[in-house]
């Protein structure tokens, strides 16, 4: 496995990887299989960290390679890891940004 840098949290004992897998492809959201599977050998080699967007259309294959992870035993629980999203240009009004983040969240 390799070993990434952590930084601490703040007043938290947990530390964040400071290097994360990003999630983009181009064009976004093609290829579910190569996204997911990129995802569950990423976890395989020791990245705690994943970075995504609504924008990416990766996160429903992020969610897929966690579960895969898990079904394999590389991670013991989705508390292993930190996913880092972002909200969109089109989504920061105020009648967007929360249904936004909720469908990051599902």
């Amino acid at each position: 496995m390799v070993r990434i840098p952590e930084a601490s949290l703040g007043s938290s004992d947990k530390k964040i990887p400071r290097v994360g897998f990003g999630t983009a492809e181009f064009p976004f959201g093609e290829s579910a299989e190569v996204i997911t599977e990129s995802i569950v050998h990423a976890m395989k080699v020791g990245y705690r960290h994943f970075d995504t967007a609504s924008v990416y259309k990766s996160e429903k294959f992020l969610g897929d390679g966690i579960s895969e992870a898990l079904r394999l035993g590389y991670i013991n629980s989705r508390d292993q890891l930190f996913i880092t999203s972002k909200l969109w240009c089109r989504d920061a009004h105020h009648d967007l940004v929360v249904p936004a983040l909720k469908k990051t969240l599902m």
